[in-house]
């Protein structure tokens, strides 16, 4: 019996992993509970339909292939992840005498072997399309070419359906190897280069056809439509890296050891949109059950415009088919870095509530554009938005992706009462004309009029909170107000619906003095009953709260009598329709 246990920070930061086993991942942030009985979801395994193996030398390590296993979630919302584990189980017993199975540290789940069976474990289904697990194959020994037998791999998670999946490993066949091409990486907005697609068979026998996969993110776009391929794009309102896939089904025999090219080279642009984006391009035998294997459950649309080719360049000489007849020399990828900016607009809130009571504030940021801001080599969340509670007030329920944190911002190990301050991290991808939305309820332990406290969207280093990509700093802290004083107390937001002028601070605000995040906030004044507002609140944390605001007592008796006959959210419909619009 052997196991092994593969997990990486990274691999458990980023849920979302292309099927091209790009280094990325859709984010665990905001990932559901488990779906229940009735509304199960289904899951739908894939991978390659058939891989052909390197006959085995008769003495010495026979050459190993990498069959990748992907697994698909069809959903669109960012909370219709699945957040329990899963097992999947590996039959083996039709390979037995034709290949070989390893699981190795790069075999992406925790899998344990037993006999002709393997059982790997993980946590967590994101919306979209990644790879699972990673085999190792390679020829048995005494095994022929021609010999053929199949992986089937099922599925297993509570309240959860996987669909089936079987691919066929042969010993001996095409052997399709991609080859590099030299792009210019770095890049302007709306910039364009050729790609002239190229491979080479270098197996044992001729591909009856090929199916070209194209997989590019949100930045980029390729304008030609042919109409053998077909496309998917992840819907607006999936949470995902926004790839367009491209499957291109080129017809006619290409043979071992020939050279092709695309007829017409195909053309790379950067948009308007576009940062730090990735180009994959790999190549595989064609095929109704290779495409159905890389379409893995997901929606295509066929293009409409011309016929994809691919035609001969020249002979390989026999030499060339000594190389690794591997899938991972099948795949290309390019990474473009695109100079380009994003303007993060924070926005805040206002309510209003007698002490004791519960309201609802809605914080986080807009993405005004215009570009995507995407780090899915890495996985790291983009940014961090920096709540400090207002005086008075304690936070009683909060999103998933926030933990309370000292007044300082330090780590707190109790993350069950109030807190005087609150991080919330981004996924690791924030699309233009998006951003994040935070809703929060405080309750209001005693009633200041004028408590505020700030919203800032900052980086994820407290010590160095500036966006790099961002050249608008003034409109990344904006305001939660509590009982604001009439029309004068501004939630913050912009003055312009994203101009970049500064967020509006409550209008009773003295001069600004620094805080722990290193934004700017109103210094906190006396309260009416003589002690400092932050021994009223009950937010818990350090030696009181951070300075969040201008606020005095709500004392007296007609405005108690107001608020206790039920002052309640100042809805703010202005400001809200701007920032939904």
């Amino acid at each position: 019996m052997t196991r092994f246990s593969p997990r990486t920070t990274l691999r458990r930061a980023a849920g979302s992993l292309a099927a091209a086993s790009l280094v990325a991942a859709a984010s665990l942030a905001g990932a559901a509970a488990p779906a229940q009985a009735d509304d199960a979801p289904v899951f739908t395994l894939g991978g390659p339909a058939e891989t052909a193996l390197r006959p085995h030398p008769g003495s010495g390590e026979p050459q190993r292939t990498t069959v990748e296993f992907t697994l698909n979630n069809p959903a669109q919302g960012e909370g219709d992840g699945y957040g329990g584990h899963f097992t999947l189980t590996f039959d083996l017993g039709d390979i037995a005498g034709v290949a070989d199975v390893a699981f190795g540290e790069s075999a992406g789940a925790d899998c344990e072997v037993t006999g002709t069976k393997a059982v790997c474990e993980d946590w967590g289904v994101w919306p979209g399309l990644r790879t699972v697990v990673r085999l190792q194959v390679s020829a048995a020994e005494g095994s022929g070419a021609g010999d053929t037998g199949a992986i089937r791999v099922t599925g297993e998670a509570q309240d959860a359906t996987f669909t089936p999946f079987t691919t066929r490993v042969t010993v001996g066949g095409p052997d399709l190897v991609m080859k590099q091409l030299p792009f210019d990486q770095e890049l302007n907005p709306g910039d364009t280069q050729q790609a002239p697609i190229t491979f080479s068979n270098r197996g044992t026998r001729d591909a009856d056809g090929v199916l070209l996969t194209l997989l590019y993110s949100r930045g980029l776009d390729i304008p030609q439509r042919y109409t053998n391929c077909e496309y998917t794009v992840d819907t607006p309102d999936a949470p995902g890296i926004g790839w367009t896939t491209a499957l291109c089904s080129v017809e006619g025999a290409f043979e071992a050891g020939e050279t092709y090219t695309l007829a017409t080279p195909l053309t790379i642009e950067a948009t308007t949109r576009a940062f730090y984006d990735t180009f994959v391009y790999r190549i595989h035998e064609g095929g109704a059950a290779q495409r159905t294997a890389q379409r893995a459950g997901a929606s295509v649309e066929r293009g409409e415009g011309s016929v994809l080719k691919a035609v001969p360049v020249g002979k390989k000489g026999a030499a060339a088919r000594s190389l690794d007849l591997d899938p991972r020399d099948n795949q290309q990828e390019v990474d473009f870095r695109t100079k380009n900016t994003a303007d993060f607009v924070a926005y805040g809130d206002e309510a209003s509530g007698a002490a004791g009571t519960t309201v609802r504030a809605d914080l986080g940021f807009r993405n005004e554009g215009p570009a995507w801001i995407g780090y899915i080599r890495s996985g790291e969340s983009v940014a961090t938005v920096d709540f400090t509670v207002p005086q008075g007030a304690s936070v009683i329920a909060k999103p998933d992706r926030c933990r309370g944190v000292t007044a300082k911002g330090k780590y707190r190990e109790d993350q069950k009462t109030p807190a005087p301050r609150y991080v919330c991290e981004t996924s690791m991808t924030v699309r233009d004309g998006e951003g994040l939305d935070l809703p929060f309820e405080l309750r209001i332990d005693t009633a200041l009029i004028g408590a505020s406290g700030a919203v800032t969207v900052r980086s994820n280093w407290v010590q160095d909170p500036a966006l790099p990509f961002d050249p608008k700093a003034a409109n990344n802290t904006a305001w939660l107000v509590l009982n604001g004083e009439g029309d004068g107390a501004d939630s913050g937001g912009t003055t312009d619906g994203g101009s970049g002028e500064p967020s509006t601070p409550p209008t009773s605000a003295p001069e600004p003095e620094e805080s722990p995040s290193g934004t700017t906030a109103p210094s906190a004044s006396a309260t009416a009953g003589g002690g400092t507002a932050g021994t009223a609140g009950g937010s818990g944390g350090e030696g009181g709260l951070a300075a969040t605001g201008s606020v005095a007592l709500v004392a007296s008796g007609t405005a108690v009598a107001a608020l206790a006959a039920g002052l309640v959210l100042f809805t703010a419909a202005r400001r809200r329709a701007a920032r939904h619009a």
